[in-house]
């Protein structure tokens, strides 16, 4: 017998089963007792449209947070929350609680330069200054102030490319543009750079978009290998990938936090009706 229910437009489809399902809570494990970020009631504005609706959720210490939906769901605009890159929208207002730890990052009186370094963003197009691969990776502790001396300095910039997976493809060439990198190791080297200030979070918004699959699987080696030391939150729009890189699975739809849970049990035995309609692809 035909399924018709296949043939369904995605958005009647999604609608369908929000009308008939969606409670308005979030089901599993949206907060843990070792948080490094806590998330509580947010809410995010564009004028007069509202993108995220009431979220709550934290990410724990050394945890990779995946984030996953369809586009549009508000998963980007919720991530740029969590280090004010919102901040440069002008129509953009942010309500609820944010912390890093106890920091309230969204406190009238946060800096948030001090904040992006303890928070940093790695952007979905691999995004190098137009400067040496050295002057790339040395820029943050340069500007923040983090050295005094030349040695302590090629220390930092060694040791970022070491953890970027990159030294060894580029320690001979230091002073070449890093705008001549391949995307792969551009990105990489973004990644680098965002170690270089020793943050404690960093956020993900679809590194591996604009690679090839043996740059993205070298990404992918590197976020496993950062998260023992990191806090990490990405957003994906590969479920591949999600299972593969994260501890726990958050899917978002229409601005909504739907379901948060381990990443294993998001993808073998959803409790939502819209998570398993996404990831069966019933829509997205």
């Amino acid at each position: 017998m035909k399924d018709n229910t296949m043939n369904e437009p995605t958005d009647n489809v999604a609608t369908n089963i929000e009308e008939n399902a969606f409670s308005g809570q979030t089901v599993g494990t949206p907060l843990c007792d070792d948080a490094k970020m806590s998330m509580r009631n947010v809410n995010v504005f564009y004028d007069t449209k509202q993108a995220i609706h009431d979220v709550s959720l934290d990410i724990g210490k050394n945890e990779v947070v995946a984030m996953i939906g369809p586009s549009g769901c508000g998963k980007s605009t919720f991530l740029r929350c969590l280090n004010r890159m919102n901040d440069t929208i002008e129509s953009c207002k942010v309500t609820g609680d944010i912390k890093l730890e106890e920091l309230d990052i969204y406190h009238p009186k946060q800096d948030v330069v001090p904040l992006r370094a303890r928070v940093g963003m790695v952007f979905q197009k691999p995004n190098p200054f137009p400067k040496s691969i050295y002057d790339n990776v040395a820029y943050g502790p340069r500007i923040h102030g983090l050295v005094n001396r030349k040695y302590d300095l090629d220390e930092i910039v060694e040791s970022s490319l070491r953890r970027a997976s990159l030294w060894d493809e580029v320690k001979d060439r230091l002073h070449s543009p890093g705008t001549g990198l391949s995307g792969g190791q551009q990105q990489r080297l973004c990644i680098a750079r965002t170690i270089a200030v020793s943050p404690e979070v960093i956020l993900m918004d679809e590194p591996c978009s604009a690679l090839d699959p043996i740059a993205t699987a070298k990404i992918e080696e590197l976020i496993a290998e950062l998260s023992q030391k990191f806090t990490i939150a990405i957003v994906t729009h590969s479920m591949q990938q999600a299972a593969r890189v994260s501890h726990r699975t958050a899917y978002f739809h229409m601005g909504k936090l739907v379901e948060v849970n381990d990443t294993k049990r998001v993808f073998t035995n959803p409790e939502h009706e819209l998570t398993e309609a996404y990831i069966t692809g019933r829509f997205g």
